[in-house]
Parts: C-alpha cells; sequence; structure tokens
C-alpha cells in the first residue's frame, strides 16, 4: 500500500517509473488509546539512516499506527478494504501471488503456474508451506478459500476478480496442485492470483475470531478498531521475521499518529499529510518516507443517478477541474496532475490521450446542452483522507466559476467508504496501486463489488473479457486504449492529481522497504522489519 525516502525532485520521464513502483480506500475508526507500551521505546538516535544499519536484529515489539474502520473491523481477509485491514491480513495469511514494484505477479505461495496452449487451463503448484496449527497447506485449501471468495451470497471484493475461473470444472491434481479451468482463454491469469484480498485460509474456516494462516506472524489478540497484535512465525516458509511481535494500534486522526510517533507510542504511522512531512523531514526526531505521486486522487460521479446519469454533465466536469489547482492547494503541491485515467505510467496506460485542461466557457455549453444550468450538487468527503476536504473546497470555488453550486458535505471517517460507496451522487475518492486491469475488473464492470460510480455497460464488460482473452500483447494493449479512451470522454472519475504517499518511522526503524506501492508485496511487510 508504499513508501521512500524522499529522492531529488524526479525528472518528468523518471515520474513514469516511480510510478511504475507507485492504491484502495481507506476508511476510519476511534482514536489512540490504550497503546500498548511493550516493546522498544521511543526514536532512538541517529537511525533510519545508512550509518550503522548493520546485520538485522532479531526482538522487540514494533507499533504502526494505521487509520481504521471501527468497531465493525474484522480479520476476515477475504473482507479486507483498508489499509489497515490489509497490513493485518498479509502478517496473518498469504495469497498465491503478489504484486512486485513494477505491478507484475510475483510468486508467493504458489511456487509456479503454466497455462496450456489455448491459455483456458492453468495449472498451479502449491509450495511447501504450512499453517500456525502445523497442517499443510494444500490444493483443497486453495479452491475452498477461492469459492468462498466467489460466493455471489456475500461481497467480497476480490470476486469480480476470480470471475475467469470456473470453480465448478476446476480441481486439486495432487496434494500440492491445481488445475484451474477458466470461462475464457485468459492471458494475465497471475494477475489474478495476485489480487487484493485473495488470501488462502484453510479449508473449512468457518470463523476468523482468532484466524490461523500461513503467514509470518501468529495471531494473539484483537480489539476491533483499537489494535491487533500478532506475534512471530518461527516456521513461516520465507524465513521467521525479525520482529518477536507486530501490533498494530488505530489511530484515525492523523495528529494522533504523529503525536503518538513523536512521543515514543508507536514506531510506525501510516499515512502522513505533506506539511507533516515538510515539517519533520531532516529534523532528526523521525523518519519521513515517500513515494512519489503513488495515490490517485479523484472525484467519483454516480453515472447512474440525476445529474451525473447525463453525460454532459460529466464532461462538464472534467473541464471545471483546475487540475494543477487541485494538485497545489489539495496536496501542498506533494504530487502531479491526473488525466481522469487511473494508473499513470503502468503497463496499458493510455499517455497518448490530450492532458485536460480547465475550460469553463466549454463547461458552461455542455450544461446549457443537458438544461442543467444553475446545477446544485452535493460533493461528499471526509478528513478520513489527506487532502480530501481540501480538494472538495478547491473544487467548490472552481465549480462556482461556471456556475454550478457545490455543496461540500463532511461524513464520517468511521464509515465514510461504505456510505459513499452507493449513496450520494459526487464524492472524494482515492485509490493506491494496482494493474490497470485489476482497477477495471474491481471497479468499472456491471458486478464489481467497488464499483463507486455505477459504471455499468455490457459492452464496456465485453472489451474487458475481449482484452483478457487476447494472447499478443500489441492486439491487447489496443483493447485497453480502447476503452480507457472511453473512460476518457464519458467516465464517471474527475482523476484530478496523483499524490504522493507519505509515512513515518521511528529512527531506530530499518528494513522498510523503500520501493513499494500500496498494496504490493513489499508495502507494510512488517516480517522483514527490525529494530535497531
Amino acid at each position: 500500500m508504499h513508501d521512500t525516502t524522499p529522492p531529488p525532485p524526479p525528472s518528468a520521464d523518471r515520474f513514469a517509473s516511480l510510478r511504475r513502483r507507485g492504491f484502495l480506500a481507506v476508511t476510519a475508526a476511534t482514536s489512540l488509546g490504550a497503546l500498548s507500551l511493550a516493546g522498544c521505546g521511543g526514536p532512538g538516535e541517529g537511525a533510519n539512516d545508512d550509518e550503522g544499519d548493520g546485520a538485522p536484529k532479531r526482538g522487540g515489539r514494533l507499533r504502526a499506527a494505521f487509520a481504521g474502520g471501527g468497531a465493525g473491523e474484522t480479520l476476515d481477509p477475504h473482507l479486507s478494504n483498508l489499509f489497515a485491514d490489509a497490513a493485518r491480513a498479509k502478517a496473518l495469511f498469504d495469497k498465491l501471488a503478489d504484486y512486485g514494484p513494477d505491478l507484475s505477479a510475483r510468486p508467493r505461495l504458489a511456487r509456479t503456474w503454466e497455462a496450456n496452449a489455448a491459455l483456458d487451463r492453468w495449472r498451479v503448484t502449491v509450495r511447501e508451506a504450512t499453517f500456525h496449527d502445523g497442517r499443510p497447506v494444500t490444493a483443497e485449501d486453495v479452491l475452498h478459500s477461492y469459492r468462498r471468495i466467489a460466493d455471489p451470497k456475500q461481497a467480497f471484493r476480490a470476486r469480480a476478480s476470480l470471475e475467469p475461473i470456473d470453480l465448478d470444472a476446476s480441481r486439486a491434481t495432487g496434494q500440492r496442485e491445481v488445475e484451474f479451468v477458466l470461462k475464457r482463454p485468459t492471458a494475465e491469469f497471475p494477475n489474478v492470483l495476485a489480487a487484493f484480498g485473495a488470501y488462502i485460509v484453510p479449508a473449512h474456516t468457518t470463523g476468523f475470531d482468532r484466524p490461523v494462516g500461513s503467514g509470518p506472524f501468529r495471531f494473539v489478540s484483537f480489539a476491533p478498531g483499537r489494535s491487533a497484535l500478532f506475534r512471530r512465525n518461527d516456521d513461516y516458509w520465507d524465513g521467521a521475521p525479525h520482529l518477536d511481535e507486530i501490533e498494530f494500534v488505530i489511530a484515525n486522526e492523523e495528529s494522533a499518529r504523529v503525536n503518538a510517533l513523536l512521543g515514543g507510542q508507536v514506531e510506525y504511522a501510516h499515512e502522513l499529510n505533506p506539511a507533516t512531512a515538510r515539517a519533520h523531514e531532516g529534523g532528526g526526531r523521525i523518519a519521513i518516507v515517500r513515494l512519489r505521486g503513488s495515490a490517485m486522487q479523484a472525484f467519483c460521479m454516480k453515472t447512474d443517478r440525476p445529474p451525473f446519469d447525463d453525460e454532459r454533465v460529466r464532461q462538464a466536469f472534467f473541464l471545471i477541474a483546475d487540475r494543477q489547482e487541485l494538485v497545489e492547494a489539495a496536496l501542498s503541491g506533494a504530487g502531479e496532475r491526473g488525466n481522469d485515467l487511473f494508473g499513470k505510467g503502468y503497463e496499458y496506460y493510455a499517455d497518448g490521450l490530450p492532458q485536460r485542461e480547465q475550460d469553463l466557457d466549454r463547461a458552461r455549453a455542455l450544461l446549457r446542452r443537458a438544461g442543467a444550468e444553475d446545477l446544485r450538487v452535493t460533493l461528499d468527503t471526509s478528513a478520513v483522507a489527506a487532502g480530501f476536504t481540501e480538494a472538495a473546497g478547491v473544487f467548490r470555488d472552481q465549480a462556482k466559476k461556471a456556475g454550478v453550486t457545490v455543496d461540500v458535505r463532511t461524513g464520517s471517517k468511521d464509515s465514510y467508504w461504505s456510505d459513499i460507496l452507493d449513496n450520494g451522487t459526487l464524492c472524494c475518492y482515492r485509490s493506491g496501486a494496482m494493474p490497470i486491469e485489476a482497477h477495471i475488473s474491481q471497479r468499472l464492470l456491471s458486478d464489481s463489488t467497488t464499483n463507486a460510480t455505477k459504471w455499468r455497460h455490457r459492452d464496456f464488460d465485453d472489451l474487458y473479457r475481449q482484452a483478457q482473452s487476447t494472447r499478443d500483447k500489441k492486439d491487447r494493449s489496443a483493447v485497453y486504449e480502447r476503452m480507457q479512451r472511453r473512460l476518457y470522454s464519458e467516465g464517471g472519475f474527475l482523476i484530478w492529481g496523483f499524490a504522493d504517499w507519505i509515512l513515518g518511522t521511528a529512527r531506530n526503524v530499518r528494513g522498510v522497504e523503500t520501493n513499494a506501492p500500496a498494496n504490493t508485496l513489499d508495502w507494510a511487510r512488517f516480517d522483514k522489519v527490525w529494530l535497531a
């Protein structure tokens, strides 16, 4: 879900490289409370630089502060949606594959995968690994997990990503070998294995009060909306963690996370805002870690309801936005402008489309043709994410110049993401890193479970399936470009920028990967972190 110690200002062509290494929605919960003070005290002297790092040290408890999801939080990895969910899930569980820093699929529990000539059957071999209770991870566990995720009665986020698999026909061909039968040829099937939330759980698991996974840490305790404590798994297939324990604590307010870090109550604070980074960068008390331009910033227009069911209104809003002003004002300049498409710099990104500029005259003309003069809309926002409330205020003022009245409504941090998924008409939105095809499958297909813009078009779904079934990469790229041109013209995401992702650590924290976009393998990789 993302972080680098700040490099020199990147050149224009370095931005593409950075962003390829550079997605999710985050929610929030309670204030930082009842923090455990066990483990390794406050920030250490002169740490988190290159001097004196030495070999990794074993031991200690690292406390990591995240925004959370309130009392309704769960350790069910298939319900992961927030950054806090994902960080806890990857500590306890594994997926068959995960995304590398370039967003390509890397093997995890899958040791190998191989397709037939038609690309409609894939053989996956599971590596030798054990669950925390000592049972081996088997092909049956894999099939059970995927069938659970695909249950149409559930709203598991990875369900849309697993849609290409015919799970009734797929079968175990050995204790550690699965033959996946697909509904159609799928050239990029390894991305399915790496899908967000597609974790492997033991067969016949019925609850997650005391979860058993195969991940680097074992469950100790969990208080929803407050904290979770996990202990090192000495038998982890990828090497035992350096830490004795990892404790996740919930602090919804960015100021609470920063103060806890400065006060020695935590050693890792997720998601800091640019002003905080500037105030502490190079100051010596804490270390600031950045990844340039890694978080998409957008406004979501619900395309299934007035006024945004009229594409002319959506096109007018594209032209109302002054993207550079939004980056400067809402992100304090810590990012760069977008062009209404996800994944700038990623594979398949349609970078040949002209950069949109504000054009208020054309916006007014489109609104007139749509019969939407003197339009009034409500823009939902929340302090759930850095820059959201600021972006809402800036866009309100920009829209006023086009004759549109925007009423800003500030929602609860605890429930913002669930509230805006189906309710309202216009809202602030963001995403961390994922392949463009995963963004489409999870958010832009008719049956996508996190389709916040309500973009539902069967011909668009067909284009996605055509792209997935196309063996030749050049031809596949052409189909993705067609899809993106349509979204650029009439989609529901007004993507105005890409923000730097920022976190802070105590000076004695080592091993935080600096080339790890959010939601990729090495983001929040606490099994590789140690305390100096």
